[in-house]
């Protein structure tokens, strides 16, 4: 019951968090190391509940992806956009395969996910400071080139550090090159399919003597809840940049990142252990 519960929780985060500019990674870091489930076992878990999270986009987009589909044999528009997310996917890719083990290593920590946290928070209030002067050139993702995605695929590579986050390094990334907040924003969403699939993919052969059929109920759980929550989380969130910026992301970042480093540093959290 302990692990179902540990799942159902660690499932909400990753929904909640994946497609928000707050790192979901850095909050599967910290939360596995108060709930005790961050060990090789739990890496797969996390991978498990990205594919959940991943299939609320899948979903969501559903006819786009099947129109681009559909369409890739005579439609220049269709090719041209799986052109540009293969563009945008190839740095993260090719960084991760080469410094993975290292980053795995020596940030998968909750202090530097912290760090990053208060960061990453900085550069968004930069970013946003910045965006209310300057008119977006790229309005809608069918109006990006390669070169567009190559700089969002650049952004991205930043994101391997936990903390940092994977949607807000590409889309206040894709902001500071001249795309809409809506454009950068639904880039981030479709960018995130290829990306955590060739994650889960390449996680799940690395980890595949970890499987075992007595985790099927925990794995569901945690599955479920992440593609759930994400798939409301990412509706909310269109929603919201009609109106709104990332400030309060922004903020959100940096008084939890603070949080984090202050219990430690107060002996209420024993983060060392994370």
């Amino acid at each position: 019951m302990h692990e179902l519960i540990s799942a159902l929780i660690l499932g909400i985060v990753e929904g909640l968090t994946e497609f928000l500019p707050i790192s979901s990674t850095g909050h599967l870091i910290l939360a596995g190391a108060l709930l005790d489930f961050n060990d090789e076992r739990g890496k797969v878990f996390d991978m498990v509940i990205q594919s959940g999270a991943m299939l609320a986009i899948v979903w969501e987009y559903r006819r786009r992806f099947a129109g681009v589909l559909g369409g890739l044999a005579r439609d220049p528009a269709a090719r041209r956009f799986v052109a540009n997310l293969l563009v945008a996917f190839m740095p993260a890719a090719v960084l991760g395969l080469a410094f993975g083990g290292f980053i795995k290593a020596h940030l998968f920590k909750p202090v530097p996910v912290a760090l990053a946290f208060i960061v990453g928070g900085l550069v968004i209030l930069w970013v946003e400071r910045r965006a209310p002067g300057r008119a977006a050139r790229v309005q809608s993702v069918d109006e990006m080139d390669w070169k567009d995605a190559l700089k969002v695929g650049c952004a991205q590579a930043f994101a391997l550090i936990p903390g940092t986050s994977r949607s807000g390094a590409t889309i206040i990334g894709g902001m500071l090159f001249g795309l809409s907040r809506r454009a950068a924003t639904e880039f981030s969403f479709f960018l995130a399919v290829p990306t955590l699939m060739a994650a889960g993919a390449y996680d799940l052969l690395k980890h595949r003597a970890l499987l075992s059929a007595a985790d099927i109920g925990v794995f569901s759980v945690g599955f479920v809840a992440a593609f759930v929550s994400a798939f409301l989380c990412v509706r909310w969130l269109l929603r919201y940049i009609a109106t709104h910026d990332f400030t309060l992301f922004a903020w959100y970042r940096i008084v939890f990142g603070a949080l984090v480093l202050y219990t430690g540093h107060a002996g209420w959290v024993d983060w060392s252990a994370g």
